[in-house]
């Protein structure tokens, strides 16, 4: 439809229909607001819920977790030829290590030496190698031989030298390299250690190519006999006085883990004591975690809710600059999980979690440990540590404090405090994520995406309306011009016509 703007009347009639739209526009402007708002909403939700999901893998990674109570500091007389640690030992422990000989990978090389250009591919040699299987078995972790090892077919137009020798290092119990300067190849086991006897070999060799081309003996025990290798030897040693042996230099006992590095005439001493600073910090962050994850979920339901303060529209914005939109929208902001059930009811249930007892526990209750609540209400829960109680307690039992927070159970009442507090937190979460969902989920799965929805779907149609509107006010407009147009002929023709009559 052909729009005529004031060319008959002299109105600003675009202006005027500008202006009544605004009028009309108010109500959307209203539910604009209204779904900015809830956005805003849906997304302290969902920050919540990463607060939340941050003070879980927290309270996983740390208190939860045995390990964090067997941290022990070991105290060895000569560091250098043995080196100790604990692992999972829950005990102290203490006794001696005199050690006889270590722990050696068994080795062999070339019988003669061989010119090869190991950069050339093998069917250029002279004579040239033939396509073949080659394959390698070498002494396990275990120490004991490979039943499969290490096989592979030779493309004599495709490999060289190099290109073997990289495979078989990657794949292979072995190291293996060619040296340039003897012209011989040198093979040492990954592993240390004896596969059974000395009449057991540690490394066995087969194909035509490792055996005549590179001149290697088909296992390190004829290249030792032959002077072309060696054994492979098991660590021998002495723990508290007990003569024993390991195909490895580094081994378990116990949960503790030891490391030999060199023999030794006398025996090295050993003691443990509980890291009593390590577990005080873990615990001390747990707590720190703690108050920060409340305190802020406090400030959330709590906040103020400025109801003078709505949204900002898109006009209103352009009115104003950068650091009143700023301070605007800050208010704005503010309160949008005022008072909500969700959370004040989540934050009781940690608090009555934090506040109830084990049974059977070492500890059955924070407060034994030196933990309790600020006598400050303004605090609302906050734990406080007395750092000299808490130590005399790792001290004494750091087993104790690992039940009193991770003790299995077959009810929550008699399971440990993070286990219980692990459980509500999921709680919270699953409560929260029905109402505002998350990043991947769709809005018909979750309240308020359900709600967006609907105000998306109330806006699409407000706005079809709002057109509707403006075309029935320029269609007005355009006929009150073309009316007043006409008359405007009318009354020119008349003139003409009294005019042409005197």
């Amino acid at each position: 439809m052909t729009r005529i703007s004031g060319l008959a009347s002299g109105m600003d009639t675009d202006q005027m229909v500008k202006d009544l739209m605004k009028a009309e526009r108010m109500p959307l402007d209203k539910l604009n607001q209204k779904k900015q708002y809830t956005e805003w909403q849906r997304d302290d939700y969902r920050s919540m819920n990463k607060l939340l999901f941050d003070l879980d893998q927290f309270v996983f990674d740390g208190i939860s977790k045995q390990g964090t109570y067997t941290k022990k500091t070991v105290t060895v007389s000569d560091p250098s030829a043995v080196t100790i640690k604990n692992i999972n030992s829950t005990s102290e422990f203490s006794g001696t290590v005199k050690v006889n000989y270590l722990a050696e990978a068994a080795t062999m090389f070339s019988t003669a030496a061989k010119d090869i250009d190991p950069a050339k591919t093998l069917n250029q040699h002279v004579p040239p190698v033939l396509s073949q299987t080659i394959s390698i078995k070498a002494i396990g972790k275990d120490g004991k031989l490979e039943t499969t090892g290490f096989s592979y077919t030779i493309d004599p137009s495709k490999d060289t030298l190099n290109s073997i020798i990289d495979k078989i290092n990657k794949e292979s119990g072995v190291n293996m390299f060619y040296d340039t300067v003897t012209q011989k190849v040198s093979i040492t086991a990954k592993n240390t250690g004896n596969a059974g006897t000395d009449d057991n070999s540690d490394i066995e060799l087969s194909g035509d190519f490792l055996i005549n081309n590179l001149s290697l003996s088909s296992n390190n025990v004829d290249a030792k006999k032959a002077g072309f290798g060696s054994l492979g030897k098991n660590a021998s040693f002495e723990i508290n006085g007990l003569p024993t042996s390991r195909s490895t230099n580094n081994f378990q006992i116990n949960g503790v883990d030891y490391t030999l590095n060199k023999k030794t005439d006398t025996p090295v001493t050993f003691s443990s004591s509980t890291d009593t600073d390590a577990i005080l910090d873990t615990i001390t962050k747990f707590v720190t975690k703690y108050n920060e994850t409340i305190s802020k979920i406090n400030e959330e339901i709590s906040e103020k809710r400025y109801r003078e303060y709505q949204p900002l529209t898109k006009e209103q914005k352009d009115d104003m600059d950068e650091k009143d939109i700023e301070k605007w929208e800050e208010r704005a902001k503010s309160g949008t999980l005022r008072g909500d059930s969700a959370l004040s009811n989540g934050l009781n249930q940690l608090r009555a979690n934090l506040y109830s007892a084990v049974p059977g526990a070492g500890f059955s209750q924070l407060s034994q440990i030196g933990i309790t609540t600020s006598s400050n209400y303004l605090e609302k829960g906050k734990l406080v540590i007395d750092p000299d109680k808490l130590k005399a307690a790792i001290s004494k039992n750091p087993n104790g404090i690992y039940e009193l927070f991770q003790k299995e159970g077959a009810t929550p009442a008699d399971q440990g405090i993070a286990r219980k507090m692990r459980a509500s937190i999921k709680d919270i979460m699953s409560n929260i994520e029905k109402k505002a969902g998350k990043a991947t989920m769709t809005n018909q799965s979750f309240t308020i995406g359900r709600l967006l929805d609907t105000m998306n779907n109330s806006i699409n149609r407000f706005e079809d309306r709002l057109l509707q509107v403006e075309d029935r006010y320029y269609r007005q407009f355009t006929a009150m011009e073309k009316a007043i147009q006409k008359s405007n002929s009318q009354s020119t023709y008349l003139m003409q016509q009294f005019g042409g009559g005197q």
